[in-house]
Formats: structure tokens, sequence, C-alpha cells
């Protein structure tokens, strides 16, 4: 079944310190924004980023938009006020919380109880705020099954930067590979985080790609993670946005054909269409397999706001 979620095809970073990107970042067409307490402010600047990101959700207008804020992690000392002060000022203009280089299960059920508990104090739904879990070190990936079966989880992120140093990955050449290494270094760990994502029936992310101004090396980096089946890519410049909706949307024929498969396949096996299990489509062979895989392209396609231009029309 194809993974049932918020449109997150370009996931756009916007430093919670800074007040004119938080404004810019309203008008930019990225299917998600998150406000970032974590890497892109300085640890003196934390308090006032995070009065920033409450003002920003509440006064914003972040329409079409999913609104996520990434907290700090809890190897810190800020991740409680940030969950405390975002969510009490601002939890009703809140989609999600994201938690940086998880290590375990037990990081989420804090965040979830700590959620709960906000939730019913304030009057808001209980689990009406998701959790993006970001896998950024060995012990993530090593626990990443657990991370993804918490029910409050929407997404797994993966963080290369952070990754890469704690396994002591050589450094990366533009496009995202290795000098000399005879192949794709992310391949496991990306298949390894899809996994998990899929067996909980959540969305997979890959992270941010560094050269902001290489947008064909982005577009190259981001074909990989999609064509693995992950759901969308983190956007670190708007020049990379168009790039990330695009790759992470089927293109319009092959949408246009998952719908016909779909429409194909419900007549034909049903009463009026004679109850066959497989039957011929055009030249193409379709069966209960082919359904499967055009939900996927539908459901993609569906989430991106594309509209289908052609229909099926029944023989006879």
């Amino acid at each position: 079944m194809a993974v049932v979620g918020r449109p997150r095809r370009s996931c756009l970073a916007v430093p919670g310190s800074s007040v004119k990107m938080l404004g810019k970042a309203q008008g930019l067409p990225a299917d998600q924004v998150f406000l970032d307490l974590e890497d892109a402010v300085a640890p003196l600047a934390k308090a006032d980023a995070r009065k920033n990101v409450v003002a920003a959700l509440n006064e914003g207008d972040w329409a079409g938009k999913t609104r996520a804020v990434r907290v700090n992690d809890l190897t810190t000392p800020w991740t409680y006020r940030d969950v405390i002060d975002v969510v009490e000022g601002a939890g009703a203009n809140l989609d999600c919380v994201m938690l940086p280089k998880v290590q375990d299960a037990v990081q989420v059920q804090w965040l979830d109880l700590t959620l709960t508990q906000l939730e019913k104090t304030l009057g808001l739904q209980v689990g009406r705020i998701g959790i993006e879990a970001q896998i950024e070190n060995a012990a993530g990936l090593v626990n990443v099954d657990a991370i993804a079966a918490s029910p409050r989880v929407e997404t797994i992120v993966f963080g290369p930067a952070d990754f890469m140093a704690s396994i002591n990955m050589r450094s990366l050449a533009v496009g995202g590979l290795i000098p000399d290494y005879p192949g794709d270094p992310y391949h496991y760990i990306l298949m390894r985080i899809l996994m998990a994502a899929r067996m909980h029936d959540k969305q997979a992310i890959d992270g941010p790609f560094l050269q902001i101004r290489d947008v064909d090396a982005f577009r190259e980096a981001a074909k990989r993670s999609a064509a693995l089946g992950f759901d969308g890519k983190w956007v670190l410049h708007p020049g990379q946005i168009d790039a990330a909706n695009e790759v992470y949307s089927p293109d319009q024929a092959d949408y246009d054909h998952a719908e016909l498969i779909l429409d194909a396949y419900e007549h034909y096996t049903s009463a009026a269409g004679g109850m066959l299990g497989a039957v011929m489509l055009g030249d193409e062979m379709i069966d209960e397999a082919s359904r499967k895989m055009a939900l996927v392209i539908a459901a993609k396609g569906r989430a991106a706001g594309m509209r289908r231009t052609s229909t099926f029309t029944p023989p006879g």
C-alpha cells in the first residue's frame, strides 16, 4: 500500500534566529517548512530563536505547508525548553516536532509523553502534533525499527553530515560520491531507513545536499533516493525547491497511466467487468501487483496536486 501522509517532497530548513528568513519562507513553494532551533542557531541565540519561531507560527501565513520545528537533541540542555516554549506558545499552529540525533526509541517515547501532556493541558487533540525522527548516527540506524514504531512518528529523516562524522566516513565530493569508492556509500543507510519507515507505514525523507548553488548535482542526489522510494528531501536554499518538487513527483504520463490502471483494474475485477483477476490493458497485462504499483505512483501524484489528463472507458 502507498504511504499516506502530508506532502513532503521539499522540506525547507529555516533558521529560527532569522526573522527575515522566517518571513520569506512563507511565500516559497516548499511542501514543508521546518523552523530550526538546532544546528542553524548559535547557543547564545537559542532563547530568542524560540520567541521568533512562536511568533512566526502564530502570525505567519503558512497556508498549504506542513509546519514543523526542529528542537535540539536530547543530549543538550535546550531540548526541554524548546518543546515547552514552542508548543505552549504555538501548539495550535504546529504540525510536527522534529527530534534530531535520535539514538533509541526511549527518546521518541519521552517526546511523545511530553507532547501528550502539553496537548491535554492546552486542550488540543491528543496526538495531533506529529514527530519527525532524524537518524544521524550509528546507534540511531541500528535502532531505527524501534524508533519508527511509535504511532506519533510521521517520518524518518536521514541526517548525512552528522552520520558521516559518527562513523568516520571520508569527506564527500560534489554529487555525494566518495572518490575511489566503487558505488553509492549511502545505499545501505538509505535502504535501512526506508525499510524501517515502510514497515510501520511512515514516510522516509532524505537529508540535505550542502552544495546549495549546484542545483544539477542536487537533482542527481535527489534522484538516487527518489528511485528507492523516498518521499522527499531537505532543501537548504530556495533554488533547490523546484528540483525537489519535480524529482519526488511522478511525471504526468506515469501519473495518468497509474490512474488508468486503477480504474481499469476496478472495472475488470467487478461483476460488470467479468470478475477478471488479470487482463490486458492495451499491450500491458495488469493484475493485483500492477494495482499496488499504480497505487504508489497515484498517491504521490495526488499528494503533489496533479490532475489526470485521461480517463478509462470500459470496452463496449
